[in-house]
């Protein structure tokens, strides 16, 4: 098993990337395929490594929705014909601020906690 630290940088880096791919606007995602297709590789990348935590940090972490998380990861993977472009628009202007909010947030405390 890989340390924590090692997914937590991923999941960092896709939401760095759905940044950029949506930098353009809303319109501008609701008009380009390509881009709505980057940004739903990049979300089921994102929610693919937090499956990947160990179960530790999660359990450190509840105010982190993991459940949901996984929840919209399956609806990626396996329900992709029920993905609606309006809620992963909402996502990423609701949800992903604050996940990496609070990623960054536990990411510090754990360097804290290592440092003598």
């Amino acid at each position: 098993m890989k340390d924590d630290r090692v997914y937590l940088d991923h999941i960092l880096e896709c939401v760095h990337w759905i940044g950029r791919f949506t930098e353009d606007g809303r319109d501008a995602f609701f008009k380009d395929r390509k881009t709505q297709s980057a940004v739903l590789r990049e979300l089921q990348t994102l929610a693919e490594s937090t499956q990947r935590l160990s179960p530790d940090f999660k359990s450190e972490h509840l105010e982190i929705h993991w459940q949901s998380i996984a929840g919209f990861r399956n609806v990626l993977v396996h329900d992709y014909l029920g993905i609606k472009p309006k809620r992963v628009w909402e996502i990423i202007e609701r949800d992903l601020p604050r996940l990496q909010a609070l990623l960054i947030k536990a990411m510090s405390h754990q360097d804290t906690e290592k440092t003598p």
